[in-house]
């Protein structure tokens, strides 16, 4: 597999693009490839103004052209199927097919074969940024440890997914505080301006009909505006009452990673999403599939991203980070006979790498914020 490659010219490498430029470039290739939608592209823009954090949850594509000039001698170890895109607000709950609470990873638009060192750099330097402003009590030192001995155990132990009834009360106590009461979420969903089914591209409408309990079902169409990263590419849901209640399932569509954008690639390679969830080591949501070129999920009260001010509050940051190292290692488990490649690397490498890589990656991203506040999109 090749590595994350450094554009050259003439022998050299390029100027790297400003967070500005690059972000105009980005999602003008976005927006040959998929729906989107422009004003959310502005919230997002706003939304990035706000923090570093947030800044570096919505540039994943600027993180990969800053990657293989900071951090060299991490870009040739060994490949996995990675996330990409991991930071601590990329965690959550679901219901699995016995209708257990799971928790783990929620998120793989940017998966892509990438070194497994980017997943836990990402990581830790979401987890640098969150502990500067103030999210999570910890220190960065004892973050970066905790992460990479979840990874590591979890890469010993053949890994395990977190099913949250009989183990793990500590999480399931964080997930549950992270979710909304069923009144409140349902009246925000129910909230949302009705979108004309003239104005859904035809497939969005097949994948939403195909994923409800029935196929038959009549429902409404509302237009939903979530997350950080993905804001900009079309949300659509599908609202009905079924059987006594109510059901929801989204809809958004799919894209080739931005790696593929930061190396300004040719490539045609298939999203891999479908490959990355039926990979891990986990006990996967059953209401989450591909279906063409949209990916459609169930929309509850139950499912919902780990809240960082919760884990500030409940004193579970280290636990927190063990186990979300240990996840990233669940999902990079799928990749098989690379594992054990991965683990004769993780032996070579000195003590400290994790720390340093994601102290500079945590400066540059506080640069780019700060370049971010400072100019007029």
């Amino acid at each position: 597999m090749p590595r994350v490659i450094e554009p050259q010219r003439n022998g050299r490498a390029t100027p790297l693009p400003t967070i500005q430029q690059a972000t105009i470039s980005y999602e003008a290739w976005l927006e040959q490839r998929i729906p989107t939608v422009k004003k959310d592209f502005a919230t997002k823009h706003d939304l990035m103004r706000q923090s570093a954090f947030a800044c570096l949850r919505g540039t994943f594509y600027h993180f990969m052209q800053h990657w293989p000039r900071t951090c060299t001698d991490l870009n040739d170890a060994p490949q996995v199927l990675a996330v990409g895109d991991l930071h601590l607000e990329n965690y959550g709950s679901w219901r699995d097919a016995e209708g257990r609470l799971a928790w783990g990873v929620n998120d793989f638009d940017e998966a892509c074969n990438l070194p497994y060192t980017i997943d836990l750099v990402r990581l830790c330097t979401s987890a640098r940024l969150a502990i500067a402003e103030e999210r999570i009590a910890i220190s960065s030192r004892a973050a970066c440890k905790n992460v990479l001995a979840g990874y590591r155990d979890c890469l010993s132990a053949g890994g395990r997914g977190f099913v949250l009834e009989a183990d793990h009360d500590w999480l399931r106590a964080l997930s549950m505080a992270a979710t909304p009461g069923p009144m409140a979420f349902w009246r925000k969903l129910e909230a949302l301006p009705t979108v004309p089914r003239k104005h859904c591209a035809a497939p969005a409408l097949d994948a939403m009909r195909s994923a409800l309990p029935d196929i038959n079902l009549e429902y409404r169409v509302v237009k939903r505006v979530a997350g950080l990263g993905s804001l900009g590419r079309a949300r659509l849901v599908a609202l009905a009452d079924w059987r006594g209640g109510r059901v929801a399932r989204e809809v958004k569509p799919l894209c080739i990673s931005a790696v593929l954008w930061a190396q300004n690639s040719q490539s045609t390679s298939a999203v891999q999403y479908q490959h990355i969830v039926e990979r891990a080591v986990r006990s996967n949501d059953p209401s989450l599939r591909v279906h063409g070129d949209w990916l459609v999920h169930r929309l509850a009260p139950d499912a919902a991203r780990i809240n960082l001010s919760s884990a500030k509050k409940l004193h579970c940051e280290a636990k927190l980070l063990y186990a979300m190292g240990w996840e990233a290692a669940n999902v990079h488990l799928g990749s098989g006979d690379a594992v054990t490649a991965v683990q004769r690397d993780l032996e070579q490498r000195p003590a400290n790498w994790l720390e340093v890589a994601s102290k500079a990656m945590a400066a540059l991203a506080v640069a780019d914020w700060r370049a971010w506040k400072r100019a007029t999109y």
